[in-house]
Parts: C-alpha cells; structure tokens; sequence
C-alpha cells in the first residue's frame, strides 16, 4: 500500500513551486547572487528530498526510472564542465566555475521535479502554477507598458520601453518564458477535456464555463507576447502551436473535429480579436521591416541592427571551427569572443543571439552532442506521451510539454533564452513534466 505524503515532503513541493515563481522576478535570476541563490536552495530541496527518499521503504515513483537517463546526461555535461575548468581549457576559470554550479542546479531541479510531481494532483499543481507564473508576468508587463510607469520588479525599467518586458530586462526572455508557459496552459486546457459529445452547448462551457479561468489567462499571456514585439518569440509560439497542434489533430481521429475546433478558437480568438487592440499590426509591420531596423546610438545610425547580429554570428563561426572538440569553456562566449570581431562590429557582444552557436561555442561538439541527447529524449518522450491514445489527460500534458520545449527551440535560433538563468530552469522543468506526462500515478492511497 502506497504511503501518505508527509508534512517534509508538503514543504518541499511547496518551496519548489515558490521557487519556479521566483526565478523569473529578479531580472530573470540572471544576476551572480540570484544565481547563487537558485544553486543553494535548488541543492537543499533536492538533498532533503533524496533524504526522504532513503527512509522509504520502497519506492512508488514509476517516472524515476525513465527519468534517470535524462538525469544521467545533464550530469555528465557538468562532469565535462568541469574537466574544461581542471584542465585549463576554458577561456574564463570562473565564467565557468559559476555555469558549473548553474549546471547542477538545473539537473538537481529536473530529478526533484520529477521526484516530487508524480501523481496526476501533484503534476496539475505543477503546471497550474508555471501557467499562474506566466499570467503574472503577462500581467505585470502589459500593466507597465499600458500605464507608462515602466518598472521591473525592484527597478524602473532603463531599456525596451514602450514594450512588454514583465521583470525582465530583455523582451525576448518575457517571450521566451511566456512561450513555455503558454504552451504548458494549452495542454493543460486539452488534459482537462471531459470527453463529452461534441455540441455547441458544450464548446461553449469550455469557452465560458469552469475553464474561463485558464481561458483568460491564456488570452493575458497571447496579449503580453504580442505587446513585447518579439517576432522570433511570437513566430516560435505560433509555429510550435500549429505544428504540434497538427500532429495531436491528426493522431487523434475520434475527437477530430473537437480539437480542431478548440485550437482554432485559441488562434482566431485570441490573435486576431483580442491582440489586434494590443498591437498585433505593430508586431506584424516589426516583422515585414526586419532587414531595415537600424541600431541607433546618440542619433546617428551605427548598423543594421539585424544585419549585425548576422555579422556576429560569422565571426562567431568562425570562433568555433578554431576550438570546434573542446570548446573555450561553458560560459566563457564574452570574453572569448572579443578577439574575433572585425571594425564592423562596434559594440560589445556577450552572447551570440543564438544559443545552439553559443553552446557549441563553449561547450565544444562534445558538450553540444551530451546537451542535444538531453533535449532529444525529453522531446521524445513528451511526443510518446502525445501519442497516448488512452488518456486525455497524458495526451494533453505531453501537448503542452511538446509545444513548450519546441518553442523555445526554436526561439533559441535567433536569441538566448536559454542563457537566462529562470529560463533555462523553466525549459529544464517543461522537460522533467515531459517525462511525467506519460509516467505518473492517476491516484495515490490517502494522500492529501
């Protein structure tokens, strides 16, 4: 018989939760003590976990074994973090000492996700309180933007006005962050279809009825994407949506036409009735003028701004193919590059506004190969849980972790979410509900 949750294992999904709440509100953590801060208090849940873990007597936890792989790979990225560290091969000692502690927090977060998240109550929390986390920040953003008082969480905001950031600093990382999130709600929305017969009646319940919560916090999030202008960001939600919002239409052949009819109510909806009051043209004049933005610094015209960051990214080609094996260290992309950039580049680069190129810069085709593993096998097996035929609700969930993890893939080709530290432990948390969406208990014996 299976054994109550105790009060040790309520307080540790309790401060996890509150912990992926709080990653993105202090400029995304991507400051050295919010780092630090997500390390510590990643390590202690994870230990107290593993702590309780030694006291059972068995254990009940089914997603722990397929999970072990994907563990076992972001375990062994930071095994070869640190021989670039021991060895000398990293181009900053302590860039990458600090993406090593970083590394570990995100593989201590993925099995304490997983550990702690396996039944269908505990996995729904979850993934309430990411999609709760991203109406906030969708909230908090469009409040800034629409009001003109323009504040990060502690801060006025000094970049991007005019334009949905939440508490972040760039616009990209709301999006990339409301791109997972938004693709986790919408699962969500599909898991908790009651499979009744398809009548207007009923689509219009889900639509206006007990859902409308969720409904409307989606319709907040779609608002705050648009009005951060972010076109690879809104191009990455859309493509994700319809991509594997085909695949789900087209497995699912007896409730055909009831999904379609509620992704489309999501696209028409959402985009072309709620978002054209929020800037949906500006967003779409942004995308059709993309080669002619300019980079402007005390009025005069500096560069292209798009055609700059191309610029960048053969030079950081370039970078690559001299150190293509070993890489010049995990996090070492800013001081390692200055040395390659000709008299067209005159600003400073810290990232390469491509987090495949990044990571092959810095980890090496060794890391870069260990990491691709790690994305590969969660996508696999958020799509296996996509296929499950059986149960609305694993379907549903292995929708939103499917769309999550694939749109900020493809947002990562032209910027770098996943460099921003709570956007990285979104990702790697959308990967750990993967594996569960297709691994977890339906029910456990007297758990509150």
């Amino acid at each position: 018989m299976s054994q109550a949750r105790s009060p040790i294992e309520t307080i540790l999904i309790l401060a996890t939760l509150a912990l992926l709440v709080w990653l993105p509100l202090p400029s995304g953590s991507n400051s050295d003590w919010a780092k630090a801060l997500f390390c510590l208090v990643a390590t202690l849940l994870t230990g107290c976990w593993a702590a309780t873990q030694l006291s059972k007597t068995g254990t009940h936890n089914r997603a722990l074994r397929p999970a072990l792989p994907l563990f076992m790979l972001l375990l062994a990225t930071q095994v070869w973090v640190a021989l670039q560290w021991v060895l000398g091969i990293t181009a900053d000692a302590g860039t990458t000492l600090q993406n090593l502690m970083l590394g570990l927090g995100y593989s201590f977060l993925f099995i304490l996700i997983v550990g702690l998240f396996h039944t269908r109550k505990r996995l729904t929390l979850l993934v309430s309180v990411l999609v709760v986390s991203g109406t906030l920040q969708a909230f908090h953003g469009t409040l800034m933007t629409l009001s003109g008082l323009e504040w990060l969480l502690f801060e006025p905001k000094q970049h991007y006005r005019g334009v949905a950031t939440g508490t972040y600093v760039n616009r990209n990382h709301l999006a990339g962050y409301l791109v997972m999130t938004l693709g986790l709600g919408i699962g969500l929305l599909m898991a908790l279809r009651d499979g009744a017969p398809l009548r207007w009646r009923n689509l219009l319940e889900m639509l206006m009825g007990p859902k409308a919560r969720l409904r409307l916090a989606l319709v907040i999030m779609v608002i705050a994407l648009v009005m951060t202008r972010s076109r690879m960001g809104n191009t990455a939600f859309f493509a994700s949506l319809l991509v594997i919002g085909g695949i789900f239409v087209l497995l699912n052949k007896e409730h055909r036409v009831r999904n379609s009819l509620i992704l489309a109510s999501l696209i028409l909806i959402d985009v072309l009735v709620i978002s054209q009051f929020f800037g949906l043209d500006r967003l779409k004049d942004r995308l059709i003028n993309t080669r002619v933005e300019n980079l402007v610094e005390e009025g005069q015209v500096v560069a292209g701004k798009n055609e700059l960051r191309l610029d960048v990214f053969e030079y950081a080609w370039e970078q690559f193919t001299d150190r293509p094996i070993t890489g010049f260290g995990a996090g070492s992309f800013g001081a390692s590059f200055q040395s390659y950039p000709g008299p067209d580049i005159p600003l400073y680069f810290k990232e390469t506004h491509n987090d495949y190129l990044q990571f092959a810069i810095e980890y090496g085709v060794i890391g870069w190969l260990i990491l691709g593993l790690f994305v590969i096998g969660a996508l696999r097996q958020a799509l296996k849980a996509l296929w499950h035929r059986e149960s609305w609700y694993r379907s549903g969930i292995g929708f939103g972790a499917s769309m999550a993890i694939l749109g900020i893939l493809i947002h990562s080709a032209t910027d770098f979410n996943l460099q921003i530290p709570a956007n990285a432990a979104t990702f790697v948390t959308a990967a750990a509900i993967a594996v569960l969406a297709g691994h977890h208990r339906k029910t456990r014996a007297r758990e509150a």
